[in-house]
Order: structure tokens, then C-alpha cells, then sequence
């Protein structure tokens, strides 16, 4: 079942107000009504996280309110998290994606979320968290023998290493069997055509489809 407009809104204000009490107990709340989880998550929650780091970077927000913020939206994710790894195809991949904030960029929940509907949906995933360095990223695609390099930005001082990764990556021999998609607040589809990415996506159940069709091709 969707959830109603002022459910969502209240998810929102409670990762906003860096209400860690209040999100797990709307998280709880979606699950005990049988709400639709990733509706929860994108329209509610992700709204919330999305305002916060908009504020931080107008100097709205300072670190502890924006650090309070990223934690009631990981007491609503660990709870909802099941939920959205329920998988409807189990002990199959469709292909091993390495996924990663870029170098000096703390922010993980938005790629913390793509990682988890990619591996919802039938991928393995490999994620090194936050504050991956351009380097790092390239070795553990070659490690991982890696179909898909997925890199979020949420600053635009750090949007730019998604650049030098695929420099990197041309620069290894690998551009031709690895895609790469990137997203974060300040990316665009015309950034990704821009620094020769694959593909953009907006958000989580976006970057399921995008990746869908990327290795498809």
C-alpha cells in the first residue's frame, strides 16, 4: 500500500529535525501497515536527508546538525533494510557493481541506499563507503572483476573525482567492459554525458533500472 502525503512528510521533517527516535518509529510504523518500503524511503526519508544536505552546503546547516540528520535516517534505513533486500531472485547476479562516495565526500546515505536496491535486485555489490579514493575505486573494479563503477557526489567540490576515476579507469584498460554511473545531489544527466559516464540516476530505484539496461546493452 502507498503511503499518504503526511506520513511521508512527517518521514522527512524526523530525518530533517535529526529525530532519530521519531524516523525508526515511522520506520516501524511503514512496515506494521505494509506500506510500499521503497516509497517510504525515496518520497519520504530521502526527502528529508536530500533538504539536510542542501542546507549544509548554503550554510544553513552546520556538521552536527547535518551529522544528526544522517543518523535518524540510518535508524530508519536499518529497520526498513530487510525489507527492501527481499530479493525475488535469490543465488543469481546479473553482475558485480562497485559502488563508493567519492574522495572527500562523507556523505553515504544516498549510495548506502542505491547499493542496497541493486543487490535487492539480483546484483552482487560491493561498497567501500565513503571517501573512496579515485585510486581505490579502480582497483577494486580489477579485483572484483566488476561489470558496473557506481560514484556518488553530494558536493560540487567533489563531483570532479567522478572525472578522474573514469580517466583512470580508460587510462587502465578497462573503460570498454566497465560502465559507470554516477548520481549525488549536484550530478545531472548532462554531467554524466559531460566526464563520458554511462549513465546518471536520480535516485535509488532509478539507478536500478539504469544499471539494468547499461549491462544489457
Amino acid at each position: 500500500m502507498n503511503a499518504d502525503s503526511d506520513f511521508l512528510a512527517r518521514c522527512a521533517n524526523a530525518v530533517l529535525e535529526g529525530d532519530r527516535e521519531a524516523a525508526s518509529r515511522l520506520a516501524r510504523e511503514a512496515l506494521d501497515r505494509r506500506l510500499d518500503v521503497v516509497d517510504v524511503v525515496e518520497k519520504g526519508f530521502v526527502v528529508g536527508i536530500r533538504e539536510a544536505g542542501r542546507r549544509w552546503e548554503a550554510g544553513e546547516y552546520f556538521l552536527p546538525e547535518l551529522a544528526f540528520s544522517a543518523e535518524a535516517m540510518k535508524a530508519a534505513l536499518e529497520l526498513l533494510r530487510p525489507s527492501l533486500l527481499e530479493s525475488p531472485s535469490p543465488g543469481t547476479s546479473k553482475g558485480t557493481v562497485i559502488i563508493g562516495t567519492i574522495q572527500g565526500d562523507i556523505h553515504d546515505i544516498g549510495k548506502t541506499l542505491v547499493g542496497t536496491m541493486l543487490a535487492a535486485n539480483g546484483y552482487r555489490v560491493v561498497d567501500l563507503g565513503a571517501d573512496v579514493s579515485h585510486e581505490r575505486f579502480v582497483d577494486e573494479a580489477r579485483n572484483q572483476g566488476a561489470n558496473l563503477v557506481c560514484m556518488s557526489a553530494l558536493l560540487t567540490t567533489t563531483m570532479v573525482g567522478q572525472k578522474e576515476v573514469i580517466r583512470l579507469l580508460r587510462e587502465a584498460g578497462m573503460r570498454e567492459r566497465v560502465r559507470v554511473l554516477v548520481g549525488g545531489a549536484p550530478t545531472s544527466e548532462e554531467w554524466a554525458g559531460e566526464i563520458g559516464a554511462d549513465g546518471y540516476a536520480e535516485n535509488a530505484v532509478e539507478a536500478v533500472h539504469v544499471a539494468d539496461e547499461l549491462l544489457a546493452s
